[in-house]
Protein backbone atom coordinates (compact mmCIF):
# COMPACT_ATOMS: atom_id res chain seq x y z
CA UNK A 1 0.00 0.00 0.00
CA UNK A 2 1.18 3.26 -0.74
CA UNK A 3 -0.51 6.24 0.83
CA UNK A 4 0.00 9.91 1.69
CA UNK A 5 -2.04 12.00 4.13
CA UNK A 6 -2.55 15.32 3.73
CA UNK A 7 -3.13 18.37 6.15
CA UNK A 8 -3.27 16.14 9.25
CA UNK A 9 -2.26 18.03 12.88
CA UNK A 10 -0.08 15.81 14.80
CA UNK A 11 -0.73 14.67 18.30
CA UNK A 12 1.41 13.13 20.11
CA UNK A 13 2.92 14.45 23.71
CA UNK A 14 6.61 12.59 23.16
CA UNK A 15 6.86 13.85 19.30
CA UNK A 16 9.01 16.75 18.24
CA UNK A 17 6.11 17.41 15.59
CA UNK A 18 3.65 17.16 17.46
CA UNK A 19 1.20 20.10 17.08
CA UNK A 20 2.39 20.15 13.55
CA UNK A 21 0.26 20.00 9.94
CA UNK A 22 2.12 18.15 7.67
CA UNK A 23 1.73 15.16 5.19
CA UNK A 24 2.80 11.52 5.85
CA UNK A 25 3.81 9.42 2.78
CA UNK A 26 3.42 5.62 3.73
CA UNK A 27 4.84 2.63 1.78
CA UNK A 28 4.65 -0.55 2.55
CA UNK A 29 3.03 -0.11 6.02
CA UNK A 30 5.86 2.38 7.42
CA UNK A 31 6.48 6.29 7.21
CA UNK A 32 8.62 6.69 4.09
CA UNK A 33 8.85 10.76 4.52
CA UNK A 34 6.60 13.42 6.46
CA UNK A 35 6.90 17.35 5.83
CA UNK A 36 4.64 20.11 4.38
CA UNK A 37 3.56 19.76 0.47
CA UNK A 38 4.81 16.16 -0.35
CA UNK A 39 3.52 14.88 -3.47
CA UNK A 40 3.52 11.11 -4.40
CA UNK A 41 2.02 10.49 -8.36
CA UNK A 42 0.16 6.98 -8.21
CA UNK A 43 -0.65 7.02 -4.44
CA UNK A 44 -3.90 7.16 -2.77
CA UNK A 45 -4.58 10.16 -1.07
CA UNK A 46 -6.56 10.73 1.92
CA UNK A 47 -7.11 15.12 2.96
CA UNK A 48 -7.58 15.07 6.99
CA UNK A 49 -8.31 18.66 6.11
CA UNK A 50 -6.63 19.69 9.46
CA UNK A 51 -8.06 16.90 11.62
CA UNK A 52 -5.65 15.51 13.74
CA UNK A 53 -3.95 12.22 13.62
CA UNK A 54 -2.36 10.52 16.66
CA UNK A 55 -0.36 6.91 17.59
CA UNK A 56 -3.42 4.03 17.38
CA UNK A 57 -5.28 3.94 20.32
CA UNK A 58 -5.84 0.89 22.45
CA UNK A 59 -8.49 -0.75 24.33
CA UNK A 60 -8.07 -2.56 27.23
CA UNK A 61 -10.01 -5.39 28.54
CA UNK A 62 -12.63 -5.80 25.27
CA UNK A 63 -14.68 -8.72 25.09
CA UNK A 64 -14.17 -10.42 21.76
CA UNK A 65 -16.61 -13.49 22.10
CA UNK A 66 -13.82 -15.74 19.97
CA UNK A 67 -13.89 -18.86 21.03
CA UNK A 68 -17.50 -20.07 22.13
CA UNK A 69 -19.51 -16.72 21.97
CA UNK A 70 -19.38 -15.91 17.98
CA UNK A 71 -22.75 -15.40 17.85
CA UNK A 72 -22.14 -11.95 20.25
CA UNK A 73 -18.87 -10.68 18.76
CA UNK A 74 -16.52 -12.71 16.29
CA UNK A 75 -12.40 -10.99 15.28
CA UNK A 76 -14.42 -10.16 12.01
CA UNK A 77 -17.72 -8.06 13.77
CA UNK A 78 -15.07 -6.96 16.39
CA UNK A 79 -12.77 -5.31 14.15
CA UNK A 80 -14.95 -3.48 12.76
CA UNK A 81 -16.45 -1.78 15.67
CA UNK A 82 -12.53 -1.07 16.72
CA UNK A 83 -11.36 0.42 14.00
CA UNK A 84 -15.17 2.68 13.41
CA UNK A 85 -13.92 3.87 17.32
CA UNK A 86 -10.54 4.46 15.89
CA UNK A 87 -8.85 1.69 17.94
CA UNK A 88 -6.02 -0.03 16.10
CA UNK A 89 -5.10 -2.54 18.90
CA UNK A 90 -7.38 -4.79 21.43
CA UNK A 91 -6.23 -6.36 24.75
CA UNK A 92 -8.44 -9.01 24.91
CA UNK A 93 -9.83 -10.25 27.91
CA UNK A 94 -9.74 -14.56 28.30
CA UNK A 95 -13.96 -15.00 29.13
CA UNK A 96 -14.40 -16.98 26.24
CA UNK A 97 -15.17 -20.46 25.79
CA UNK A 98 -12.70 -22.13 26.19
CA UNK A 99 -11.33 -19.59 28.70
CA UNK A 100 -7.47 -18.19 27.62
CA UNK A 101 -6.23 -19.82 30.04
CA UNK A 102 -3.14 -22.29 28.36
CA UNK A 103 -0.97 -21.18 25.58
CA UNK A 104 -2.97 -23.09 23.02
CA UNK A 105 -5.38 -20.52 23.57
CA UNK A 106 -3.27 -17.59 23.29
CA UNK A 107 -2.15 -18.94 20.34
CA UNK A 108 -5.44 -19.36 18.81
CA UNK A 109 -6.73 -15.58 19.71
CA UNK A 110 -3.17 -14.44 18.13
CA UNK A 111 -3.69 -17.13 14.51
CA UNK A 112 -7.22 -16.13 14.25
CA UNK A 113 -6.89 -12.32 14.01
CA UNK A 114 -3.76 -12.59 11.63
CA UNK A 115 -3.83 -9.88 8.99
CA UNK A 116 -6.61 -8.09 10.38
CA UNK A 117 -5.78 -4.12 10.54
CA UNK A 118 -6.21 -4.01 14.44
CA UNK A 119 -3.59 -5.86 16.49
CA UNK A 120 -4.89 -8.15 18.99
CA UNK A 121 -3.05 -8.78 22.17
CA UNK A 122 -4.42 -11.83 24.38
CA UNK A 123 -4.30 -11.24 27.97
CA UNK A 124 -4.42 -14.37 29.93
CA UNK A 125 -6.17 -15.98 32.66
CA UNK A 126 -5.21 -15.89 36.03
CA UNK A 127 -7.31 -19.07 36.84
CA UNK A 128 -8.17 -22.31 35.14
CA UNK A 129 -11.51 -21.59 33.23
CA UNK A 130 -11.70 -17.89 34.92
CA UNK A 131 -13.24 -19.76 37.86
CA UNK A 132 -10.86 -18.20 40.35
CA UNK A 133 -9.21 -21.20 41.92
CA UNK A 134 -6.13 -23.04 40.41
CA UNK A 135 -3.63 -20.91 38.66
CA UNK A 136 -2.91 -20.88 35.53
CA UNK A 137 0.85 -21.43 34.20
CA UNK A 138 1.35 -17.68 33.22
CA UNK A 139 4.87 -18.35 32.30
CA UNK A 140 3.94 -20.30 29.43
CA UNK A 141 1.44 -17.62 27.80
CA UNK A 142 3.39 -15.02 28.53
CA UNK A 143 5.93 -16.69 26.39
CA UNK A 144 3.48 -17.53 24.13
CA UNK A 145 2.58 -14.21 23.57
CA UNK A 146 0.22 -12.88 26.53
CA UNK A 147 0.40 -9.61 26.89
CA UNK A 148 -1.23 -9.54 31.04
CA UNK A 149 -2.95 -11.55 32.89
CA UNK A 150 -6.60 -11.41 34.46
CA UNK A 151 -9.92 -13.07 35.21
CA UNK A 152 -11.34 -10.25 33.39
CA UNK A 153 -15.09 -9.82 34.32
CA UNK A 154 -14.55 -12.29 37.10
CA UNK A 155 -12.72 -10.26 39.78
CA UNK A 156 -10.40 -12.42 41.54
CA UNK A 157 -12.17 -12.89 45.19
CA UNK A 158 -9.37 -15.30 46.74
CA UNK A 159 -6.40 -12.94 48.38
CA UNK A 160 -4.26 -15.69 48.02
CA UNK A 161 -4.76 -16.47 44.72
CA UNK A 162 -4.17 -12.60 44.11
CA UNK A 163 -1.12 -12.92 46.01
CA UNK A 164 0.55 -15.99 44.52
CA UNK A 165 -0.45 -14.49 40.53
CA UNK A 166 1.10 -11.42 41.98
CA UNK A 167 4.32 -13.13 42.93
CA UNK A 168 4.41 -15.33 39.90
CA UNK A 169 4.59 -12.19 37.11
CA UNK A 170 7.05 -10.83 39.64
CA UNK A 171 9.98 -12.11 37.73
CA UNK A 172 9.55 -11.20 34.08
CA UNK A 173 7.92 -7.89 35.01
CA UNK A 174 4.07 -9.02 34.26
CA UNK A 175 0.92 -7.21 35.11
CA UNK A 176 -1.72 -8.57 36.75
CA UNK A 177 -5.47 -6.53 35.59
CA UNK A 178 -8.35 -7.38 38.31
CA UNK A 179 -11.62 -5.04 38.38
CA UNK A 180 -12.35 -4.32 42.33
CA UNK A 181 -15.22 -6.04 43.33
CA UNK A 182 -15.91 -7.96 46.51
CA UNK A 183 -18.94 -10.32 45.83
CA UNK A 184 -19.71 -10.88 49.46
CA UNK A 185 -20.31 -7.42 50.20
CA UNK A 186 -22.74 -6.86 46.85
CA UNK A 187 -24.97 -10.03 46.40
CA UNK A 188 -27.24 -9.89 44.37
CA UNK A 189 -26.76 -6.06 43.52
CA UNK A 190 -28.43 -4.65 40.25
CA UNK A 191 -27.12 -0.91 40.57
CA UNK A 192 -25.26 1.53 42.61
CA UNK A 193 -26.32 1.69 46.33
CA UNK A 194 -28.00 5.22 46.73
CA UNK A 195 -31.11 7.27 46.44
CA UNK A 196 -31.82 6.05 43.19
CA UNK A 197 -32.04 2.14 43.85
CA UNK A 198 -34.11 2.95 46.81
CA UNK A 199 -36.10 4.47 44.73
CA UNK A 200 -36.41 2.41 42.32
CA UNK A 201 -36.54 -0.85 44.57
CA UNK A 202 -33.36 -2.69 43.74
CA UNK A 203 -30.78 -3.74 45.26
CA UNK A 204 -27.70 -2.28 45.63
CA UNK A 205 -23.83 -2.44 44.69
CA UNK A 206 -22.32 -0.09 47.52
CA UNK A 207 -18.92 1.89 46.78
CA UNK A 208 -17.58 -0.61 49.73
CA UNK A 209 -17.66 -3.51 47.50
CA UNK A 210 -15.59 -1.88 45.35
CA UNK A 211 -12.77 0.19 47.75
CA UNK A 212 -12.78 -3.26 50.14
CA UNK A 213 -11.21 -4.88 47.29
CA UNK A 214 -9.11 -2.29 45.60
CA UNK A 215 -7.67 -1.91 49.18
CA UNK A 216 -6.83 -5.78 49.19
CA UNK A 217 -4.91 -5.70 45.92
CA UNK A 218 -3.05 -2.41 46.83
CA UNK A 219 -1.75 -3.84 49.38
CA UNK A 220 -0.76 -7.36 47.66
CA UNK A 221 0.94 -5.47 45.30
CA UNK A 222 2.67 -3.76 47.79
CA UNK A 223 3.73 -6.79 49.43
CA UNK A 224 4.84 -8.51 46.73
CA UNK A 225 6.16 -5.81 44.64
CA UNK A 226 4.49 -6.55 41.76
CA UNK A 227 2.38 -4.41 39.21
CA UNK A 228 -1.22 -4.10 39.31
CA UNK A 229 -3.28 -2.81 36.83
CA UNK A 230 -7.01 -1.97 38.32
CA UNK A 231 -9.18 -2.00 35.57
CA UNK A 232 -12.24 -0.28 35.76
CA UNK A 233 -12.91 2.16 39.52
CA UNK A 234 -16.40 3.74 39.72
CA UNK A 235 -15.98 5.67 42.90
CA UNK A 236 -14.90 8.58 44.16
CA UNK A 237 -13.27 6.40 47.20
CA UNK A 238 -11.49 4.10 44.46
CA UNK A 239 -9.93 7.35 43.12
CA UNK A 240 -8.72 8.42 46.66
CA UNK A 241 -7.59 5.13 47.37
CA UNK A 242 -5.12 4.84 44.05
CA UNK A 243 -4.02 8.43 44.22
CA UNK A 244 -2.61 7.77 48.41
CA UNK A 245 -0.84 4.52 46.57
CA UNK A 246 0.83 6.25 43.70
CA UNK A 247 1.59 9.04 46.12
CA UNK A 248 2.94 5.54 47.95
CA UNK A 249 5.08 4.14 45.51
CA UNK A 250 3.16 1.25 44.83
CA UNK A 251 3.40 0.29 41.77
CA UNK A 252 -0.19 0.76 40.23
CA UNK A 253 -2.31 1.87 37.56
CA UNK A 254 -5.59 2.18 36.50
CA UNK A 255 -8.51 2.36 34.40
CA UNK A 256 -12.07 3.87 33.87
CA UNK A 257 -14.78 2.84 31.74
CA UNK A 258 -15.74 5.19 29.29
CA UNK A 259 -19.48 5.24 30.40
CA UNK A 260 -18.57 5.93 34.02
CA UNK A 261 -17.23 9.32 33.22
CA UNK A 262 -20.27 10.59 31.31
CA UNK A 263 -22.91 9.05 32.80
CA UNK A 264 -24.62 8.80 36.64
CA UNK A 265 -27.16 6.79 37.92
CA UNK A 266 -30.24 9.38 37.54
CA UNK A 267 -30.38 7.81 33.99
CA UNK A 268 -31.41 4.62 35.70
CA UNK A 269 -35.03 5.66 36.18
CA UNK A 270 -36.44 4.36 32.82
CA UNK A 271 -35.18 1.35 33.31
CA UNK A 272 -33.18 0.86 30.74
CA UNK A 273 -30.76 -2.55 30.60
CA UNK A 274 -28.61 -1.29 28.57
CA UNK A 275 -27.52 1.06 31.33
CA UNK A 276 -26.72 -2.25 33.35
CA UNK A 277 -23.48 -2.44 33.51
CA UNK A 278 -20.16 -3.77 35.35
CA UNK A 279 -19.15 -1.18 37.32
CA UNK A 280 -22.07 0.39 37.62
CA UNK A 281 -22.84 3.90 36.74
CA UNK A 282 -22.89 5.50 40.45
CA UNK A 283 -23.95 8.97 41.22
CA UNK A 284 -23.01 12.62 40.44
CA UNK A 285 -19.81 13.05 43.31
CA UNK A 286 -18.85 9.91 42.08
CA UNK A 287 -18.59 10.33 38.24
CA UNK A 288 -17.05 14.17 39.38
CA UNK A 289 -14.50 12.38 41.05
CA UNK A 290 -13.30 10.23 38.17
CA UNK A 291 -13.00 13.19 35.54
CA UNK A 292 -10.99 14.66 38.45
CA UNK A 293 -8.72 11.57 38.83
CA UNK A 294 -8.80 11.68 35.02
CA UNK A 295 -7.18 15.28 34.64
CA UNK A 296 -4.66 15.00 37.26
CA UNK A 297 -3.30 11.58 36.00
CA UNK A 298 -4.41 9.47 39.28
CA UNK A 299 -6.30 7.49 36.42
CA UNK A 300 -3.91 6.26 33.60
CA UNK A 301 -6.08 5.12 30.87
CA UNK A 302 -9.80 5.17 29.45
CA UNK A 303 -11.52 1.71 28.52
CA UNK A 304 -14.62 1.46 26.46
CA UNK A 305 -15.69 -1.49 28.26
CA UNK A 306 -17.17 -3.34 25.52
CA UNK A 307 -18.85 -6.42 26.30
CA UNK A 308 -21.49 -7.89 23.35
CA UNK A 309 -24.22 -9.58 24.47
CA UNK A 310 -27.06 -11.31 22.42
CA UNK A 311 -30.86 -9.80 22.66
CA UNK A 312 -31.70 -12.79 24.87
CA UNK A 313 -29.49 -11.66 27.38
CA UNK A 314 -30.30 -7.93 27.33
CA UNK A 315 -33.56 -6.96 26.49
CA UNK A 316 -35.39 -8.39 29.90
CA UNK A 317 -36.46 -6.76 32.85
CA UNK A 318 -33.55 -5.20 34.56
CA UNK A 319 -33.42 -7.63 37.42
CA UNK A 320 -33.06 -10.27 35.10
CA UNK A 321 -30.77 -8.71 31.93
CA UNK A 322 -27.23 -9.63 32.28
CA UNK A 323 -24.61 -7.07 32.93
CA UNK A 324 -22.51 -5.19 29.89
CA UNK A 325 -23.24 -2.85 26.87
CA UNK A 326 -21.21 -2.57 23.80
CA UNK A 327 -18.36 0.70 23.82
CA UNK A 328 -15.79 0.46 21.05
CA UNK A 329 -17.46 2.71 18.43
CA UNK A 330 -18.98 5.41 21.18
CA UNK A 331 -15.88 5.86 23.38
CA UNK A 332 -14.16 8.70 22.04
CA UNK A 333 -16.74 10.24 21.12
CA UNK A 334 -18.39 9.77 25.02
CA UNK A 335 -15.80 10.91 26.69
CA UNK A 336 -14.10 13.84 24.57
CA UNK A 337 -18.07 15.19 24.30
CA UNK A 338 -17.79 15.30 28.69
CA UNK A 339 -14.41 16.14 28.61
CA UNK A 340 -12.83 18.75 26.54
CA UNK A 341 -13.64 21.37 28.47
CA UNK A 342 -11.42 19.52 31.37
CA UNK A 343 -8.28 18.60 29.28
CA UNK A 344 -6.30 18.59 26.13
CA UNK A 345 -6.70 16.70 23.14
CA UNK A 346 -2.92 15.47 23.78
CA UNK A 347 -4.22 14.13 27.08
CA UNK A 348 -6.80 12.20 25.83
CA UNK A 349 -4.72 10.63 23.23
CA UNK A 350 -2.23 9.50 26.22
CA UNK A 351 -5.20 7.59 28.00
CA UNK A 352 -6.68 6.26 24.70
CA UNK A 353 -3.40 5.42 22.83
CA UNK A 354 0.35 5.66 25.26
CA UNK A 355 -0.52 4.74 28.65
CA UNK A 356 -2.28 1.46 27.58
CA UNK A 357 0.35 0.36 26.04
CA UNK A 358 3.09 1.52 28.44
CA UNK A 359 0.82 -0.33 30.96
CA UNK A 360 1.09 -3.34 28.98
CA UNK A 361 5.01 -2.83 27.90
CA UNK A 362 3.95 -2.45 24.19
CA UNK A 363 6.15 -0.10 22.03
CA UNK A 364 3.79 3.28 21.19
CA UNK A 365 4.10 3.72 17.27
CA UNK A 366 5.62 7.30 16.75
CA UNK A 367 6.05 9.35 13.29
CA UNK A 368 9.88 8.43 12.54
CA UNK A 369 10.82 7.43 9.35
CA UNK A 370 11.06 3.64 8.80
CA UNK A 371 8.80 3.23 11.50
CA UNK A 372 5.24 0.64 11.20
CA UNK A 373 2.55 3.16 10.17
CA UNK A 374 0.45 3.09 13.37
CA UNK A 375 -2.35 5.88 13.26
CA UNK A 376 -5.95 6.84 14.55
CA UNK A 377 -7.47 10.35 12.32
CA UNK A 378 -9.84 12.04 13.96
CA UNK A 379 -12.01 15.22 14.14
CA UNK A 380 -12.12 16.23 18.23
CA UNK A 381 -14.42 19.04 17.37
CA UNK A 382 -16.78 16.91 14.83
CA UNK A 383 -20.81 16.51 16.35
CA UNK A 384 -22.31 13.82 15.53
CA UNK A 385 -25.72 11.97 16.44
CA UNK A 386 -24.95 8.14 17.15
CA UNK A 387 -27.19 6.28 15.31
CA UNK A 388 -28.31 2.10 14.92
CA UNK A 389 -26.43 2.30 11.40
CA UNK A 390 -23.02 3.21 13.28
CA UNK A 391 -23.10 0.10 15.13
CA UNK A 392 -20.82 -2.56 13.83
CA UNK A 393 -20.67 -4.70 16.55
CA UNK A 394 -23.11 -8.12 16.19
CA UNK A 395 -24.25 -7.27 19.39
CA UNK A 396 -26.57 -3.89 19.55
CA UNK A 397 -26.67 -3.43 23.84
CA UNK A 398 -25.45 -0.13 24.02
CA UNK A 399 -28.21 2.61 25.50
CA UNK A 400 -26.44 5.53 23.55
CA UNK A 401 -28.54 5.11 20.45
CA UNK A 402 -30.13 9.09 19.81
CA UNK A 403 -27.21 10.66 21.51
CA UNK A 404 -25.30 13.76 20.72
CA UNK A 405 -21.08 13.42 20.38
CA UNK A 406 -18.68 15.52 20.30
CA UNK A 407 -15.45 13.39 18.54
CA UNK A 408 -15.43 11.80 15.02
CA UNK A 409 -13.36 9.06 13.60
CA UNK A 410 -12.51 9.47 10.16
CA UNK A 411 -9.69 7.03 9.43
CA UNK A 412 -7.35 4.34 11.20
CA UNK A 413 -3.89 3.15 9.29
CA UNK A 414 -2.28 0.07 10.71
CA UNK A 415 -0.24 -3.37 9.13
CA UNK A 416 -0.23 -1.55 5.72
CA UNK A 417 -4.07 -1.48 5.68
CA UNK A 418 -6.74 2.18 5.84
CA UNK A 419 -10.13 2.34 7.12
CA UNK A 420 -12.04 5.17 6.21
CA UNK A 421 -15.29 6.17 7.41
CA UNK A 422 -17.60 6.61 4.66
CA UNK A 423 -17.96 9.43 2.33
CA UNK A 424 -14.50 10.35 3.53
Amino acid sequence: MQLLIKNAIIVHPASKLNGEKTDIFIRDGKVESIGTGLNAEGTDVFDAGGACISPGWLDLGTLTGDPGFEHREDFRSVTKAAVAGGYTALACFPNTSPAVDSKAEVQYVLNHSKNSIVDFHPVGAVSEGCKGSDITEMYDMHAAGAVAFSDGKKPLQDSGLMMRALQYVQPFDGVILNHPLDKTVAPGGQVHEGVMSTSLGMRGIPALAEELMLQRDIYLAEYTNSRLHVHNISTAGAVELVRAAKAKGVKVTVSVAAMNVACDDHLLSEFDSNFKVMPPIREEADFKALRAGLVDGTIDCITSNHTPLDEEAKNLEFPFADFGAIGLETTFGLTWMHLHDMMKINDLVKKLAIAPREILGLPVPGFDTGQPANFTIFDPEKEWTFSKNDIFSKSKNTPFVGWRLKGKVLAVVNNNQIWQLKGK
